[in-house]
């Protein structure tokens, strides 16, 4: 069946209706709101009178194996002859999943495809597929559009025109939903006013937009006095916010955080600076992970859980984290007590893992390390030295060289630039 968009599922939904004949599978994958709203709504055709106790199974995807969903798919229900298997945030066509014990190979996917395809679907059986994320060209995914319905979900993450065109029409498709069952409006002023507030979070602009409702009592019109009352933005560590972001790759919040950060006045070198360190500790990290993972050149972390990083690798950190305060206690005897004064914490920062008592954090940057290479940090680091310079000794538009400074690095290609820098002075 042919993939269909998210605004088309009611037109689809009215066919099943009429003609009674939906496929056994289905697929949805992109924003997690869409999702819960079109499952919502698929669940509710397929179960139709049944209890949805008994007829609805729900597994979540990374805690099941594709055994396990092929055997509770093809396993008969003793109350209903209709069955409805759901498995949300399924690791279907992702390289990783950094909460998941499960990860789907391409082996589990071609016997998945396989039992869909040769074996087929009980009778009434139903088996609906969630994901965050698609490849397209996947031998697998052909297999399950071939053979199901694929229901895109995704929204738009650029920042030209037409992505944030998209995104608004997102934003006014859930407004109208939720607004037009409790009779109310909201203005265009207090409507983007809302959405700045909110950043691009659907589950969160739903769940102020039902505050507002109640705040607003008997009056109709929402107004930007009521979003002014009622929401604010979460100004809990939003710089924490923006680095985590940028170290994801995720172009649109990092944009979104920048642009929140400046206009709440913080300035921009202390943004430069926050920035610097995040850079200098992925550096730190991968240099490590050279020395950590000689053994086994092909260890990409995003490929392993917490407990496996926590059992195997965690223990080799701390072996090297050792050696490094081993060679700084050796750098304080050299140097006298009077150069070292004052910077005795200096050797905690260069630790991999300076409280390994809580190691999550420690997994997670080493998860994310693995979005950069050594040599775009090294490029960073260099590029964010000649900012500095700059905004220190010039005038410029230093909004615009940030935002274009995230969106490179968040690109597929990465960060590039001491290339076009060949003559400077500046070494790493």
């Amino acid at each position: 069946m042919p993939l269909v968009r998210y605004d088309q599922f009611e037109a689809i939904l009215e066919s099943f209706q009429k003609k009674g004949n939906p496929p056994g599978l289905f697929l949805i994958f992109g924003d997690s709101y869409l999702i819960k709203q079109i499952f919502s709504k698929l669940s509710e055709y397929l179960i139709g009178k049944d209890k949805k106790e008994f007829a609805l199974e729900t597994l979540e995807g990374g805690s099941v194996s594709i055994g396990d969903i092929i055997e509770a798919s093809s396993t008969f229900s003793f109350l209903f002859s209709k069955k409805i298997v759901a498995v949300k945030n399924a690791p279907l066509f992702q390289s990783h999943n950094n909460n998941a014990d499960i990860v789907f190979s391409s082996a589990d996917l071609e016997r998945l495809t396989s039992f869909i395809v040769k074996a087929g679907l009980p009778s009434n059986h139903y088996l609906i597929l969630m994901t965050g994320e698609i490849d397209k060209r996947r031998k697998s995914y052909k297999a399950l559009e071939e053979n199901g319905l694929v229901i895109d979900c995704s929204v738009a993450e650029g920042v030209r025109k037409a992505d944030q065109d998209e995104q608004e029409k997102v934003f006014q498709t859930v407004s109208d939903r939720i607004l037009s069952k409790a009779g109310k409006t909201i203005g265009r002023q207090a409507f983007h006013l809302l959405i700045d507030l909110t950043g691009f979070d659907l589950e969160l602009f739903a769940g102020n937009l039902e505050k507002l409702i109640i705040y607003s009592g008997d009056r109709n019109t929402i107004s930007p006095e009521d979003v002014h009352a009622v929401v604010t933005r979460d100004k809990k560590d939003p710089i924490f916010k923006l680095t985590n972001a940028f170290i994801e790759k995720d172009v649109r919040s990092a944009l979104f955080f920048l642009n929140s950060i400046l206009k709440d006045g913080a300035h921009p070198l202390q943004i430069l600076k926050v920035f610097e360190n995040q850079i200098r500790k992925l550096i730190l990290v991968k240099c490590g992970i050279t020395k950590i993972t000689r053994k086994n050149k092909k260890l990409n972390f995003k490929h392993i859980n917490f407990n496996l990083f926590k059992q195997t690798i965690l223990p080799e950190i701390l072996v090297y984290d050792n050696q490094m305060k081993a060679k700084f206690e050796a750098w304080k005897i050299f140097l006298s007590e009077k150069e070292i004064k004052g910077k005795t914490s200096t050797s905690n920062d260069l630790l991999l893992a300076s409280n390994p008592q809580n190691a999550y954090p420690v997994f997670q940057i080493f998860q994310k390390s693995e979005n950069f290479s050594l040599n775009e940090l090294r490029h960073i680091l260099i590029f964010l030295s000649d900012l500095d310079y700059r905004l220190k000794s010039s005038s410029f538009d230093v909004k615009t060289a940030l935002e274009s400074f995230i969106i490179k690095t968040c690109s597929k290609g990465g960060f590039v630039y001491v290339n076009e820098n060949k003559n400077r002075r500046y070494h790493f």
